[in-house]
């Protein structure tokens, strides 16, 4: 078992799998969170333990302030720290402002934002007693430019950048680092549906990105950049210049 800990929400698939996979190339043990598709998480803890780290999933409603609290106390009770957190996990309910429903802007803005604060609140406990850690918060392009037809999911993610700022300005002093990526147009599943060709033609690198591209900035973020925090790293090929 390594002497460093990651915490992954919404690990199990795309790309939180993807930064799960570039931490545990870095030395990290892996505890990814995911909702309810229990043989992807399985299978990705399967490729984790590859790498030569301990991994495990916990199944947990990001949402749900008590099942958090729940899962955060097993995890520490078992492993005793956690160095890095990636509040990853959201959700996609699009439709027009006027005609969005309140159960769609509230599902987004629980998983996409509250879940933020549900989470990393006991984590915080955690890293202000080890003097040490970092978070990044998986914030959007839409977040920092907003789009027609995502009001609660780019209010959410502007959201997270206020967050994120904050928080590096609240925890800087016991050795915490706080930073969001801003993820342009990636190929996962919330973009399969999509028709991309109309997007690349504004990415100047010309193509969507990978979780890949997101992950290698996170682990960059996460562990690499000491001197670095309170920034939101734009990942998006050039689309928001």
């Amino acid at each position: 078992m390594s002497e460093k800990l990651a915490l992954v929400t919404g690990g199990s698939r795309g790309i939180g799998k993807a930064c799960a996979i570039e931490l545990a190339k870095a030395g990290y043990d892996i505890i990814i969170n995911y909702a309810g598709n229990v043989d992807a998480a399985n299978k990705t803890v399967e490729e984790l333990k590859t790498f030569g780290v301990d991994a495990a999933a916990y199944k947990f409603d990001v949402s749900n302030k008590e099942e958090v609290a729940k899962s955060i106390d097993e995890i520490v009770a078992k492993y005793g720290r956690i160095d890095v957190l990636v509040n990853n996990a959201g959700i996609t309910r699009d439709g027009l402002f006027m005609r969005m429903s309140d159960e769609n802007w509230e599902a987004v803005i629980n998983t996409n934002l509250s879940s933020a604060y549900f989470v990393s609140q006991p984590v915080v406990k955690v890293m202000m007693k080890q003097r040490s850690g970092s978070i990044v918060n998986m914030s959007s392009v839409v977040g920092v430019s907003g789009n027609a037809g995502q009001a609660n999911y780019s209010a959410a993610k502007a959201g997270l950048i206020g967050l994120t700022k904050t928080l590096a300005k609240e925890l800087g002093s016991r050795g915490i680092r706080v930073n969001a990526i801003a993820p342009g147009f990636i190929n996962t599943d919330m973009t399969k549906d999509l028709d991309t060709s109309k997007f690349t033609d504004f990415i100047p690198l010309k193509r969507l990105g990978e979780p890949e591209d997101i992950a290698k900035a996170v682990k960059f973020l996460a562990v690499d950049a000491d001197y670095i925090t309170g920034q939101v790293l734009k990942v998006d090929g050039g689309l928001i210049i």
